[in-house]
């Protein structure tokens, strides 16, 4: 029975339970209420379609006008980031089980095959719709405002000789043209990387193929000087802002790339690589050498996705196919900017009259200094204090580990760090810290995905300066965020608590809704302290007083509680 079966069946149900005189009665047949067995692949959805879905609301969002136009650009960059990592992650993990030949299927019945048509036809309608949100509602709305994307072909004589001295001067010396011929191998494409596949015919008439990758350290958008509007009175014709993608400028001098060469066709593709660690976690001999490992081998994992335009010739479409060992299903065709992601130079754009209005998040009321000289240490002994990012601010956060590493009561720190920003405050006060002489114990998990580079410098600047650093644990991922004060009070010893569901990351806390906790309760310490224990050391302890830690007992008490709630 299908979801809309039932739904009509039910509906039917309901009427014929109503007499004419709209009160219920019993209904005489009782059969049609059989309902379909827990095990009806209909009553469950798929786990990669679900997330499909998700992208369609955040769509949505760039498609909604009452948006302002800047944040449908943002919206429209995030879903193609949110795509990036589904093919790097999803896709990838499918198209291994189906070169395993694996043929096992969830509860929705939908094998690996089967998931990668339905995701592909999906895939293609998300791409469709948000290229055409982009064209048409969304390019026009920002030209309203004074901001226009323009081809190249579309600038002034004026604006095209500003822009080739840009090229010459900052772009053409870090492009590096990799010939493909006999003699010289198809070149490695990076990750997400975005080229162009250039045909060029010599003086011979020969055609050849070459690649060129686009620098990413480069502004991806190529602001043109700003012109006043045809026949410009400015005060009814403001000036208007010009911006052509960085490719649109490499294509149009191809020729000094080139020389001697006539250009046929230069055409940009992007590829996405399976970002999965392919070494055996359970063979490394070493936690950080297998993370750095597997970093290098993702590199040169294989293609999962190929991004080009929809201009693109079948004879350069071929040699993609051939050379990167693609199917023509991991082929999508874009009308319209190749990279969604990459809409986020066009965000940057400073305007803010075309953006959300900044939110200033809020102090909990908890930690307002009153009396003014009370220390947060004394606010948390008040009582528990809950934090709901991003409407309360993370600084209380920061704040709390700055006045650890500072308090001379304070003996100890032990934190678990997962994300962390680039300049990441909370890792300063660590090493401040150190520096002030207090015992500061760091896991660093190594295997936060996409992070794992950034993770193994922040573990070797705190190892460098004394910290003492966990690298994660082998089998396991460590996702909590725990940060634990040890303070001497008088003649006792009292521990300081920060849980939550978010990161040690001031950037991410503003973007992301997150719950934090700053607690002093004795269990919840103590539990901390025997976590931490088992997180560096030789531990055993698999019972915990008040917190609920996987893969110890967590689902068993969960459990328990949602029997509890039943019984209720």
């Amino acid at each position: 029975m299908s979801s809309e079966a039932a739904i009509t069946l039910n509906h039917a149900q309901r009427a014929a339970t109503r007499r004419d005189d709209g009160r219920r009665t019993r209904p005489r047949d009782r059969s049609v209420l059989q309902v379909p067995p827990l095990d009806a692949p209909e009553l469950y959805v798929n786990r990669e379609l679900s997330m499909l879905e998700f992208q369609r609301r955040v769509l949505e969002e760039a498609q909604d006008e009452t948006v302002p136009v800047l944040e449908r650009v943002k919206f429209l960059s995030i879903l193609g980031s949110n795509l990036d990592e589904f093919f790097m992650v999803r896709v990838a993990g499918l198209k291994r089980q189906i070169e395993r030949g694996v043929l096992d299927c969830g509860p929705d019945r939908m094998s690996p095959a089967t998931q990668m048509t339905a995701i592909r036809e999906r895939v293609a309608s998300l791409l469709g719709e948000a290229h055409e949100c982009f064209q048409r509602r969304i390019l026009p709305a920002l030209r309203k405002a004074g901001i226009w994307l323009v081809e190249y072909r579309q600038l002034s004589s004026q604006q095209r000789l500003s822009v080739n001295h840009y090229f010459s001067e900052t772009v053409f010396p870090t492009l590096t043209p990799l010939a493909f011929d006999p003699g010289r191998p198809f070149p490695h494409i990076s990750n997400l990387s975005l080229n162009l596949a250039v045909l060029v015919r010599d003086k011979q008439g020969v055609e050849h193929f070459a690649r060129v990758k686009i620098p990413n350290p480069i502004p991806q958008l190529v602001a043109v000087d700003e012109v006043a509007a045809e026949q410009g009175d400015k005060a009814k014709n403001p000036a208007r802002q010009y911006f052509i993608w960085l490719e649109e400028l490499i294509i149009a001098n191809s020729e000094m790339l080139f020389p001697g060469m006539r250009i046929e066709e230069a055409h940009p593709f992007r590829v996405t690589r399976d970002a999965e660690t392919a070494v055996q976690e359970s063979e490394a001999g070493d936690l950080l050498e297998f993370v750095e490992e597997g970093v290098w081998q993702r590199r040169f994992a294989d293609v999962v996705r190929v991004e080009v335009n929809d201009a693109m010739p079948p004879p350069i479409l071929d040699i993609l196919v051939e050379n990167l060992e693609v199917n023509r299903n991991d082929i999508y065709q874009l009308r319209g900017p190749v990279a969604l992601s990459r809409l986020r130079h066009l965000w940057a754009v400073g305007r803010p009259e075309l953006k959300d209005p900044p939110f200033a998040a809020a102090i909990a009321s908890a930690l307002d200094p009153e009396p003014a000289n009370e220390d947060i240490f004394a606010a948390i002994r008040h009582g528990d204090i809950l934090l709901h990012h991003p409407f309360d601010s993370f600084q209380p956060v920061i704040s709390f580990l700055q006045a650890a590493a500072r308090d001379p009561a304070v003996l100890a720190i032990k934190i678990t760090l997962y994300r962390v920003d680039r300049n990441a405050p909370a890792v300063k006060a660590l090493l401040e810290a150190v520096e002030n002489d207090k015992q500061v114990a760091v896991l660093v998990e190594l295997k936060a995905r996409f992070d794992e580079e950034s993770n193994i410098e922040w573990a070797r600047v705190l190892e460098h300066e004394g910290v003492h650093v966990v690298y994660g644990l082998q089998g396991l991922k460590v996702h909590s965020k725990i940060a634990l004060v040890v303070r001497q009070e008088g003649d006792r010893i009292r521990r300081y608590v920060h849980l939550s569901t978010g990161n040690y990351n001031s950037v991410t806390s503003q973007l992301y809704t997150d719950i934090g906790m700053f607690t002093c309760d004795e269990e919840i310490g103590a539990d901390c302290t025997d976590l931490f224990n088992y997180l560096t050391g030789y531990s055993a302890k698999k019972e915990y007083r008040k917190l609920l830690i996987a893969p110890f007992n967590l689902r068993r008490r969960l459990e328990r509680l949602v029997k509890r709630e039943i019984e209720h």
